[in-house]
């Protein structure tokens, strides 16, 4: 996606969800509230993991990744609950539903925590009042706490968001870094693991300030490339954006962009369609991939937003099959009313490499003039006991629709189909 200007500026939001999982089964059950709550892949087993716990329970000891036995022996009280992952996932759609009626510029990271670019949001209240009256939001409507970071870039805003909880939200500045980041332990950064942190004290680096001003000609010959990278964030420099699609990683390629004005005029968002998908194919060809997917989000006047997409029967890769696509879902969905965002998003992206000659029945007789191929298919299917190749018909098998892990983030875009 294309990023907004940031002519005065950067004004980048980490969200980070307080004690999700638990949290989400106090609201759910009002009763646990107040009250040392674990949640663990597998009460029954005495061998069973902390995947999360309450504040309630950690003022007790119980942390993360604990084996239960231990747990319980530090907390006799405690209540154990299975993680109830449909629960959370709906639950973090919500959240970044109201993420994105402030900025479409959100990008998850995880069920729990995202970024969010309000740069160029049109709100007249201060960044500092939009983080507010979010957390209050997000508390009311949902009964969850979060904590909320402040910074020009992504990784000062996410050491903000761990500086105050639960229900904090921290604003930090490149100016007071001295003051505010560099006196923190070393293994308080973000990025910096248990054998990093060892290896960086190895050479007298105990805090965050110790690194930012270590000898950078250090740092790569001990950790490489990841040496100079750590030492620019403990100065505060980071320039990654705030990219929607990252989440995905490859599996999406998008572009959008807000105009200048909300417009009905069709000349202007035919030209801005052109851009968008010149755009998607530029990066399309940069990683040489293709698509099966395309999908297009229409941002109108009043901030209403919806996501429409069209899966086809074979892959694409240029601008004109994109384009050709998206402008059908425009004709379609377009309800006339003034637009002020406009985004196409190419998507069920993979490498050309990995693609290969898929076939469906519709094109097996174009593909294959010969006998060998229905021979070789026949042999195949016997083999593994269905057709080997891939349904491209747009229709999902019943393992498709099966819910996965909430490891996985293959669900957190969920909240831009509304």
């Amino acid at each position: 996606m294309e990023q907004p200007s940031a002519r005065k500026g950067r004004v980048i939001f980490h969200i980070d969800m307080n004690c999700f999982y638990a949290s989400v089964e106090m609201a759910h059950d009002p009763k646990l509230k107040g009250k040392p709550l674990a949640i663990a892949g597998n009460p029954e087993e005495r061998k069973g993991i902390v995947v999360t716990s309450s504040y309630e329970a950690r003022a007790k000891g119980v942390k993360t990744t604990m084996q239960l036995r231990e747990a319980k022996r530090l907390c006799p009280e405690l209540i154990i609950m299975r993680p109830n992952f449909d629960r959370y996932r709906t639950a973090s759609k919500q959240i970044f539903q109201m993420l994105s009626d402030i900025t479409p510029h959100v990008q998850p990271v995880s069920i729990d925590e995202g970024y969010m670019d309000v740069t160029d949001t049109e709100h007249d209240e201060s960044p500092l009042r939009i983080a507010e009256n979010l957390q209050k939001k997000i508390l009311e409507e949902l009964r969850l706490p979060c904590s909320i970071g402040i910074a020009p870039n992504k990784f000062l805003a996410k050491m903000a968001s761990d500086i105050k909880k639960p229900l904090g939200i921290t604003i930090l500045r490149k100016r007071e870094l001295s003051q505010t980041l560099w006196p923190l332990p070393i293994e308080e950064m973000y990025g910096v693991g248990e054998k990093t942190s060892e290896k960086l004290k190895t050479i007298d680096i105990k805090t965050i300030g110790d690194l930012a001003k270590k000898d950078v000609y250090q740092l790569k010959q001990m950790l490489g490339i990841n040496g100079e990278r750590l030492k620019q964030r403990a100065n505060g420099m980071d320039m990654r954006p705030v990219d929607p699609n990252a989440v995905h990683d490859f599996k999406s390629i998008g572009s959008s962009q807000t105009l200048s004005h909300d417009t009905t005029d069709e000349k202007e968002i035919r030209t801005l369609m052109h851009q968008l998908a010149d755009n998607v194919d530029r990066r399309v060809k940069r990683k040489k991939a293709a698509g099966r997917s395309v999908q297009l989000m229409i941002r109108y006047h009043d901030r209403r937003t919806i996501t429409r997409s069209k899966k086809l029967q074979s892959y694409i890769e240029s601008k004109d099959d994109i384009l050709h696509v998206a402008n059908e879902l425009l004709q379609k969905h377009w309800n006339l009313e003034p637009i002020r965002l406009l985004g196409i998003t190419l998507q069920d992206v993979d490498e050309k490499e990995h693609i290969g000659q898929q076939l469906d029945l519709f094109t097996y007789e174009k593909h294959a003039r010969k006998e060998n191929l229905y021979v070789a298919i026949d042999a195949l299917s016997e083999k593994y006991g269905k057709n080997p190749f891939k349904q491209l018909d747009g229709t999902s098998s019943v393992e498709d629709d099966q819910p996965r892990t909430s490891f996985q983030k293959d669900f957190l875009d969920d909240y831009k189909r509304k």
